[in-house]
């Protein structure tokens, strides 16, 4: 999710600055909403589980994508199943460019060896080299995100209307535990910030268990309210638009807030900001990292699905008065 997340404020410069040009993005038909209302952008399904499955569904995909007369393909996923279709393009004599990913230089941030600790480029600086490669300017240097979303009824009936408080986004949950902030101090986190009247909280996950620790969090809260199971997917991303500040693991959220312009905090424990996953448009100050003076060898993983011994912990060291904090900083400010 964060992967396309990421892609949509390029397309978007791309087609401001390039409005002579029509792009198809190919993906997941779950992530239809993120390119609603881009102009000259037309949404094509990937059906991975039906047409295009497997090798025989993706020479059905090169097919159907030949009969929209595509000119060139930007591959910005760089996967196994987007390099065949990439390549049967180029067999067709079409031009094709790909996003590079830095596997290596990311390899060189994470190992436990000879660790080369700087920033790399962010995805999305690659995502707009992919471009350039097909002879194409973008410059997301000064981005237009939309308006904030016109509240429908609907997420009324469960936010209530926006008057003079802040509104809070919180998504405590990413994929690998290693970037889970740990639940006894997200509560805390939590705690405090429900102690304000004038900010108000949203809870994003999924699933039953999550929802089940949502509910836990927001217990005996009246300004914490649940968002999973209420909201259509787009009416989320209208909710999410709304608000001030989005608190989001290194996790899609983060990068789904960043694309709607909403100024996004993130915590980060076997990962780094540093591997070019810095949500788009924040500040480097707005992610929070563990404390590599006690964790010298962090990060240890790109995608946080690699685990040390003994740094099972290490997103511990952020802590609970530092979160709340950079949250109230971010409003305030």
């Amino acid at each position: 999710m964060g992967d396309v997340a990421m892609t949509v404020p390029v397309i978007r410069a791309f087609v401001q600055q390039n409005p002579s040009v029509k792009i198809t993005m190919v993906s997941r038909p779950f992530f239809q909403p993120f390119f609603d209302g881009i102009p000259n952008v037309d949404f094509f399904t990937f059906d991975v589980n039906g047409r295009h499955k497997g090798f025989l569904g993706l020479l059905k995909l090169h097919s159907d994508l030949k009969q929209l007369n595509i000119d060139a393909v930007a591959d910005l996923h760089d996967v196994l199943r987007s390099k065949i279709v990439r390549t049967l393009f180029t067999s067709s004599g079409k031009e094709v460019a790909f996003t590079d990913k830095g596997r290596v230089e990311k390899k060189a941030l994470t190992r436990a060896e000879n660790k080369i600790f700087q920033p790399l480029k962010s995805m999305v600086e690659r995502h707009v080299d992919t471009f350039k490669q097909l002879g194409f300017s973008v410059d997301i240097s000064n981005p237009k995100f939309p308006e904030k979303a016109v509240l429908s009824n609907e997420i009324i009936q469960l936010s209530g209307e926006k008057q003079d408080d802040k509104w809070i986004g919180i998504a405590p949950f990413a994929q690998y535990p290693g970037k889970v902030y740990p639940l006894d101090l997200m509560k805390k986190v939590i705690d405090e910030l429900a102690e304000n009247n004038k900010y108000k909280i949203f809870l994003f996950g999924g699933g039953n268990q999550e929802i089940e620790i949502l509910n836990f969090l927001a217990k005996g809260k009246d300004n914490a309210i649940n968002v999973p199971g209420k909201l259509t997917f787009s009416k989320e991303l209208d909710l999410i638009s709304n608000l001030d500040v989005m608190l989001s693991m290194d996790s899609g959220n983060a990068h789904i807030a960043a694309m709607l312009g909403t100024k996004v905090i993130t915590l980060w424990g076997a990962t780094h900001p540093f591997a070019g996953f810095v949500p788009f448009n924040q500040p480097l100050e707005n992610c929070l990292t563990a404390d590599r003076e006690k964790y010298p060898l962090l990060p240890t993983s790109v995608y946080g699905n690699k685990t040390v011994a003994g740094y099972e912990d290490a997103i511990r060291s952020i802590s609970v008065e530092s979160v709340v904090d950079k949250i109230d900083l971010v409003l305030n400010h």
